[in-house]
């Protein structure tokens, strides 16, 4: 009666424990069915980026995009009228050609087996580190989604956000303030379109945002002239393809890009980390593990989802 008893207790916890920590993918989830799978998937993603380092950003913002609507399910990447892929915040969206190739390399190798949703994952992973980031384990076994809507897209994170909105969308996600602003120290590497803070450097009543360092001002209106609004600038300056720490340093100077990135600085409740990321080592270690808390939001498994012949379209 007692080892019964025992063994449910042991069986329980370890059911919880996977609940709330794996939400059912682990790491090697392919080791058998499909076991080049990941390798296959970096060597593809290093291919691209290799010719394009842009893409590095692209895809680490793709999967950013994908997991704050409908969870990790690639529903960002299903094309039509109406879809996710339409919705105002991810008309800039890149990187799909990079995914769809891994994906086309994949189901060659090993049919119906790896989904979307996990190669978009693990892309990611694999663009930080070809930036100079640290490499995490990535947990596995994600089915893709079959419902993308573009209105749902509305609940993504946006450049104008105060630290307290940013705080609601991400703890609606699961993400506490800590995983907030190292999630959004991913902005290390990328750019943003002009029009994305033009209000900060230029409006009618010829005042900016007294955040901005005035000696940055300069610097940003040479780059993004009012009349050019689809002009993209780095969001780490001088460092936009090395995944570093100078964007908090740039925070702590006044030299955030983005309105919602400044105010990590400014708000008191989110300073602290900042200060604490400017260190290199603390924040590469918390990247990874906010990285796959993210990675595990909404995750689609059996009848709830399926794995997609073609990353662009339900099967």
């Amino acid at each position: 009666m007692e080892g019964g008893m025992l063994l449910t207790l042991v069986l329980v916890a370890a059911a919880v424990v996977n609940t709330v920590h794996g939400h059912g993918t682990r790491v090697g989830f392919y080791s058998r069915t499909c076991p080049t799978a990941e390798s296959i998937v970096t060597s593809t993603v290093e291919s691209h980026v290799r010719s394009d380092p842009t893409l590095a950003a692209a895809i680490l913002r793709l999967h950013f995009h994908d997991c704050f609507v409908r969870g990790c399910d690639a529903s960002v990447l299903i094309a039509g009228s109406d879809t996710e892929r339409t919705a105002r915040p991810n008309l800039n969206l890149r990187g799909y050609e990079v995914i769809d190739d891994a994906k086309e390399k994949l189901e060659t190798l090993c049919p119906a087996v790896v989904s979307c949703a996990d190669i978009l994952a693990l892309a990611a992973r694999d663009s930080v580190v070809l930036s100079g980031g640290r490499s995490w384990k990535v947990p596995t076994g994600r089915k893709d989604g079959r419902v993308s809507i573009g209105s749902e897209a509305s609940s993504l994170p946006g450049p104008n956000d105060t630290v307290s909105v940013q705080k609601t969308k991400f703890s609606d996600k699961g993400l506490n303030t800590l995983d907030l602003v190292v999630l959004v120290g991913g902005h290390t590497i990328g750019t943003a379109a002009c029009q994305s803070f033009a209000d900060r450097i230029y409006n009618p009543n010829a005042t900016t945002d007294p955040s901005i360092d005035p000696s940055f001002l300069p610097f940003l209106r040479q780059i993004c002239p009012q009349n050019q609004p689809t002009k993209r600038v780095a969001l780490d300056t001088d460092s936009q393809f090395k995944f570093d720490t100078s964007y908090f340093a740039h925070l702590k100077r006044g030299r955030g890009v983005l309105r919602s990135d400044q105010a990590l600085w400014t708000d008191p409740s989110t300073r602290p980390f900042v200060q604490k990321y400017l260190a290199t080592a603390p924040f590469n270690y918390q990247f990874g593990k906010s990285m796959v808390k993210m990675s595990n939001i909404g995750v689609k498994q059996g009848d709830d989802g399926e794995i997609r012949n073609k990353c662009s379209a339900i099967n």
